[in-house]
């Protein structure tokens, strides 16, 4: 890295600051929803719209964005990404309805989804292959702190200013992002095939009209019929899609992946698992808020160990996976997850709260190691020309399973809550055990096709560190 260019260096910097903005407002937005619920005039119950549609948004956009970049220029597709995400935070903070503030989710949708998998793009393109691993660690590593200060910072900002600021700091932060790309980025373009549109809008409504649908009568209040026209229009759509890549090898994602098992057996994994570990981030402070009471910073404070324990299990989980294999990792990681749930649930209600910082830790261990082992075995056997597809699509996935998996928490609060869910509420802490019992049964139902992974039949090479030279 320190023979890299001066010029280069910058790049990186720039794309390390898209992951950190992006990885910060997919987390900061969780501990301000009660107190956004408050100042909308809306039920918490509601409040889950307001994540669904930034990160579905980010799950359609996806498999256009490569394609965008490679056509238009990564420094241009980098720039409208910044500019995007920025009057989106905008809108955000001049909302004064949910519908308002939910549309304008979707305009920072759109730009999240530019940022990061363009920025991957960049690095490819501006530093040598050799270099490209310690590149990515390096850009990345904002992003993992985005995470840990996310809960925190939007707690703060909530507690001692308002849920506004929550998107405004990103105002000041944008304009100078966008200062330094069309400063210091190339624009770089590949030659593209031809974009295919039509199989893009099937898959983009299929996924937004299922994930909608899911919601249903409770979150939305549509109709009987208007439910069942989206059900029969996604999985229509979705249908239609599967015929159109079949055999065509200009299609979005190409249907040979799933000759590979563990790609197939991987991401339908990854689906199921994300929805119950998406329920986490937005159930984990709304409890805390309503159900226990805590301040919003306080709220935001006992989420960096959950950040915490998923950091450090990242430094081990290639020995874990290689001592024991993936399946009896899966396994273990999934049910243990549930398991960890009910322990926190647990905690909680008996009040043992000095204990919470320490079961939230041990679920960020499990879930990391859950979502490492996920992704690796999703991709480790892909041949090489289908990589590129696997990781698109993975990626998409990976994201929708997220909006669903929020979708599904706020559906079952509102099942066990009848939109009765106060602080002052004598049912709250039965609300939420049901909801939690129920999140652990979803969560622990992938171990079924986890167990169906075979048998290793290579290890994970380790990068080493280098040692520090002796003085």
């Amino acid at each position: 890295m320190t023979d890299l260019p001066a010029a280069v260096r910058w790049q990186l910097w720039i794309v390390a600051f898209g992951f950190f903005m992006q990885s910060l407002d997919t987390t900061i937005v969780n501990t301000a929803l009660p107190s956004m619920a408050a100042s909308l005039g809306e039920s918490p119950l509601h409040m889950h719209s307001v994540i669904v549609a930034y990160v579905l948004t980010v799950a359609v956009m996806l498999p256009a964005s490569g394609w965008l970049a490679d056509r238009v220029g990564v420094r241009n597709i980098f720039f409208t990404a910044i500019v995007l995400f920025t009057i989106g935070s905008l809108l955000c903070a001049h909302s004064s309805t949910l519908n308002e503030l939910v549309l304008s989710r979707v305009v920072q949708g759109i730009g999240g989804a530019m940022m990061v998998p363009v920025g991957r793009l960049t690095v490819m393109k501006i530093v040598p292959r050799e270099q490209y691993m310690a590149a990515m660690t390096f850009v990345t590593l904002p992003g993992q702190i985005g995470p840990l200060l996310g809960p925190a910072l939007g707690g703060l900002l909530v507690e001692y200013a308002s849920w506004h600021w929550i998107f405004l700091i990103n105002l000041p932060v944008g304009i100078i992002g966008c200062i330094a790309t069309l400063w210091l980025m190339p624009n770089y373009t590949m030659q593209t095939r031809r974009f295919d549109a039509s199989g893009f809008l099937l898959l983009a409504f299929g996924m937004a009209a299922l994930t909608i649908a899911l919601d249903g009568q409770k979150g939305l209040g549509i109709s009987s019929l208007t439910l069942g026209l989206l059900v029969a229009g996604g999985v229509l759509s979705m249908l239609l899609y599967l015929w159109h890549a079949r055999g065509n090898e200009n299609a979005l994602f190409n249907l040979n992946l799933f000759k590979t098992r563990t790609f197939s057996l991987g991401l339908f994994g990854s689906f199921c698992g994300r929805i119950g570990s998406g329920m986490l981030p937005f159930m984990t402070p709304v409890f805390l808020q309503i159900g226990l009471g805590f301040s919003p910073f306080h709220a935001g404070l006992m989420m960096v160990p959950m950040v915490l324990g998923s950091m450090g299990m990242k430094r081990i989980v290639v020995q874990v996976v290689n001592r024991f294999g993936y399946r009896n990792v899966l396994v273990a990681s999934t049910l243990g997850l549930a398991l960890v749930i009910l322990l926190f649930m647990a905690t909680a209600l008996l009040g043992w709260y000095y204990l919470l910082p320490v079961v939230l830790f041990i679920l960020g261990m499990v879930n990391s190691t859950r979502f490492s082992s996920m992704n690796t075995l999703t991709l480790k056997d892909l041949p090489d020309d289908l990589a590129s597809g696997g990781n698109s699509m993975l990626s998409m996935v990976m994201q929708l399973s997220m909006s669903i998996g929020v979708t599904v928490a706020g559906m079952l609060l509102g099942m066990y809550g009848h939109h009765q869910l106060t602080p002052d509420s004598g049912v709250v802490h039965t609300v939420f055990l049901y909801t939690y019992l129920s999140m652990a049964v979803i969560i622990a139902l992938p171990a079924l096709v986890f167990a169906r992974v075979p048998r290793d039949t290579t290890k994970n090479v380790i990068i080493a560190r280098r040692k520090r030279k002796q003085s």
